[in-house]
Parts: C-alpha cells; sequence; structure tokens
C-alpha cells in the first residue's frame, strides 16, 4: 500500500484496503466539512503539565525543534494542536512529522496530547520512536478533538533488544481519528505494553490499530484495550500479533473488551495472532456486551440515581487500562481527565 500523503487523494485509503476496512478515510474525506472560523481550543491542553521540556506542533508546524533524544531520567510533553480557525487551513490539511529516541539506560515519560479548535480539519501526524537496549519509554496519549475533525496518526515504534516499552492512548473520537501503532519488537529480553481505552458518544469514531512484530526470541508483549460507546458512536479495534521465524520464548497477549451502550452505536474489532515459531505462549481474548442489568438494578436500590449508577459501573470497566499505568502521577492525571468525561 501507499504511503498515506494527506495531500495527494490518490493515497488515500478506501474500506477495501484491509487494515481500513472499518474506517473508510477516503470517503469521510470527500464530505470533510469547512473548517469552521471561530472555535475555541478542544483538548487535555496544558493539564497535562508534570514538568520536563516540550515539542509543540501548530497545523503541522513545529513550535521549535522536532526531534528529542532522551538520556537520563526526563519527561516530554508532546502536543499536537490543529487550529481550522486558521485561513491557511481551508481547503487543505497539515502533516507532522516527529522523532524520538531513547538512549541505552534511559527513562523517558513521553506525555502527548492532541487538540483542535474550530473543527473540519485533516490532521496526519507522524511519530518514529526509537527505544535503545536498556532504556525504558512510558507514551501516555490523550486525544480529545471536536466532533468534525479528521485525525490520523502513526507511530512507528521500534525496541531494541532488553528494551522496554509503555503505550497507553485514551481516545473520545472525532468524524474519523485512527490510531495506528506499529512495533519492531527486537525480543531478547525486550519487553512491550500496548493498552488502549476509547470513550466515544454522539456520532463519533475512533480506530485503535496496532501490529507488533516479534523479531527475535524471549520477547514479551502484553495489550490491553477496552471502550464504551453511545449513540450512534463507532469503536474499531484492529490489534495483530506476529511472531516470526526462530522467535521461540516470545510470550504475547491481547485483550479487546468493549460496552455497547445505545441501540445504535458499533464495535468492529479483529484481534489477529499469526505465529511461526513454535516453542511460544500466545493467547487473545475479545468481548462485547452491555452494563450488568443486576448490578444497576442493585445500585439503584440502594438510592443511587440510574445515570450516576450507569456512569459509576463504565467507569469500573475501563478504569482496568488507567491502573496499568505505572508512573503514579501520570495515572491521577488520566484518572481524573477519564472520570470527569463519564
Amino acid at each position: 500500500m501507499t504511503a498515506l500523503d494527506i495531500t495527494d487523494a490518490s493515497t488515500f485509503p478506501s474500506r477495501r484496503t484491509e487494515a481500513w476496512k472499518y474506517s473508510d478515510l477516503r470517503r469521510v474525506l470527500k464530505e470533510a466539512p469547512e473548517p469552521s472560523p471561530s472555535g475555541v481550543l478542544t483538548g487535555p491542553g496544558p493539564f497535562f503539565d508534570l514538568g520536563g521540556e516540550a515539542i509543540v506542533f501548530v497545523n503541522g508546524v513545529a513550535v521549535g525543534v522536532d526531534a528529542f533524544v532522551a538520556s537520563g531520567e526526563q519527561t516530554l510533553r508532546l502536543r499536537f494542536i490543529s487550529d481550522a480557525t486558521d485561513p491557511a487551513q481551508v481547503g487543505t490539511g497539515h502533516a507532522t512529522s516527529v522523532q524520538v529516541a531513547a538512549r541505552a539506560g534511559s527513562k523517558l515519560l513521553l506525555l502527548e496530547t492532541h487538540e483542535g479548535r474550530g473543527g473540519g480539519y485533516v490532521a496526519h501526524n507522524r511519530l518514529t520512536i526509537d527505544v535503545a537496549p536498556t532504556a525504558e519509554v512510558t507514551r501516555i496519549v490523550l486525544v480529545e478533538e471536536p466532533e468534525d475533525a479528521i485525525s490520523v496518526t502513526e507511530a512507528q515504534v521500534k525496541v531494541a533488544p532488553g528494551g522496554l516499552y509503555r503505550q497507553t492512548i485514551v481516545a473520545t473520537g472525532a468524524k474519523l481519528q485512527r490510531l495506528e501503532t506499529h512495533v519492531a519488537h527486537g525480543a531478547e529480553g525486550a519487553d512491550v505494553r500496548l493498552d488502549g481505552l476509547y470513550a466515544l458518544t454522539g456520532a463519533r469514531h475512533t480506530d485503535l490499530t496496532s501490529v507488533v512484530d516479534h523479531l527475535a526470541a524471549d520477547g514479551q508483549t502484553s495489550q490491553v484495550t477496552k471502550g464504551v460507546v453511545r449513540d450512534t458512536a463507532r469503536g474499531v479495534f484492529q490489534g495483530k500479533i506476529v511472531v516470526e521465524r526462530g522467535a521461540d520464548g516470545t510470550d504475547a497477549r491481547m485483550g479487546h473488551h468493549a460496552l455497547i451502550l445505545g441501540e445504535r452505536a458499533e464495535i468492529d474489532a479483529k484481534p489477529e495472532l499469526i505465529i511461526y515459531a513454535d516453542d511460544v505462549q500466545c493467547a487473545h481474548g475479545n468481548t462485547v456486551g452491555n452494563l450488568d442489568e443486576s448490578a444497576l438494578f442493585y445500585m439503584q436500590q440502594r438510592g443511587i440515581p440510574l445515570e450516576e449508577a450507569r456512569a459509576l459501573l463504565t467507569q469500573a470497566f475501563l478504569i482496568e487500562v488507567v491502573d496499568r499505568i505505572e508512573h503514579e502521577q501520570a495515572r491521577e492525571v488520566v484518572r481524573s481527565w477519564l472520570t470527569e468525561r463519564l
């Protein structure tokens, strides 16, 4: 498949492209609304203020540098801001590219937010993340954009032998919102965790797609994704783990679990394991259901209003993903952010 170029319609994938079967970008771009001339900035913004250095992109233009190399223990604040109130955005889109590397022995906390003003914009963000041997990278992504925005974010992650990579994505959807992660897993003790959470209302659409390629022996991958959709929203999960020949000793686990809380809401899930090695431990699971009616009844009998009971049960369902964030301050920020939106 030709690489996506947001300025070249011939590269736009349609539902005929297997990896984009549930997120027809070509159709959505044809129907894209004109950017709004006004609007407030939507997103976490400076809410993720835990110190460290910052890289800010506004409509694809870096405010400062567009690359970062971590050594020692560091925090990087990465903000992608799309401002459709800029006249230059009318009838066009913008692309962003950033490179992040963690040197051997370093520990990097990468706090990433995606924000938008005005809606009607088209954003394409690309990240390259290199994790050296014995380096540790924790990437936490909060995505909150206007409902008529279109955004695609692609992360290419390379984890060297002995490296550690932790990722948590929390998304609230847009007209079409896709967050894609590709991991080249160096194994030999390398450890990868890819977690995701989506909470969608209205007609919002989120697509969490990932591919983890185990290239050598004795690597670990753990993946937990949970989602809740209401109204006419649509959640998409596509997770693929590939174990190459010679990658014996691989331990890879993947789980996707979702709740549908609207009669017209939709979940599309496609977990995959492709295994070419023999001595491995690999598993995947997928469930889609509704809130426990008996639990709702029990809570109402104890004086908790129905909507509050639903919110509490929804939070309890989703919070497992948040609890897996090991960095205490970042975990509490995400917990508070999620609680406010439920």
